[in-house]
């Protein structure tokens, strides 16, 4: 960046499948540099997830207490679990000049575009609907329950592709990183 540049918040989001956490380790891999905040979520670890580097595994009570005391940026309850950014860390990197990137549903972008709205909002669209379809059924760690809440709200995610500042087609998880980082370094 520049350093006339002011440092950015830029919240990815997307449809459940669409390749977010794909694109962002990637990212990340690449340009360890980039900082992404890391949200608490009351959801159950799935296989090879760590507290305090995927989310922050919370219980019930934990979560209530984060959100009576106004320390989320957004939350947002997505199939019966609550997920939900914490703002200090954010606020923090920001002030230090630092971008900062989220990956957060559809319903956690709204709330930032309404308290934060300088934000650069990013939607992950899928090649096409077969291709989203395949990537949510073929994860094989969720109920066929699960992955039905998951396409039902896809639709309604894929609807709200206007409301974002870019979109980025993930067809390559190498090209959408560049993409992103791009996206993040102009002012």
């Amino acid at each position: 960046m520049s350093p006339a540049a002011q440092p950015r918040l830029t919240v990815l989001s997307g449809p459940s499948g669409v390749g977010k956490s794909t694109v962002v380790a990637h990212l990340r891999q690449v340009h360890p540099e980039v900082w992404l905040s890391v949200s608490a979520t009351t959801r159950k670890p799935r296989p090879g997830e760590q507290h305090g580097v995927q989310y922050y595994f919370v219980e019930d009570d934990e979560f209530d207490k984060l959100v009576a005391n106004g320390e989320l940026l957004e939350w947002a309850e997505f199939a019966g679990n609550r997920y939900g950014t914490p703002r200090q860390a954010v606020l923090d990197k920001l002030a230090a000049g630092e971008p900062v990137l989220l990956e957060i549903d559809l319903q956690g972008a709204r709330l930032v575009r309404a308290s934060m709205p300088e934000a650069r909002l990013v939607f992950l669209a899928p090649p096409s609907w077969d291709e989203l379809v395949r990537r949510l059924t073929g994860r094989g760690t969720e109920s066929p329950e699960v992955i039905e809440k998951r396409l039902v709200a896809a639709r309604v995610e894929l609807a709200a592709e206007s409301e974002f500042d870019e979109t980025l087609v993930n067809t390559s998880v190498e090209a959408v990183a560049a993409e992103l980082l791009a996206l993040m370094r102009i002012a």
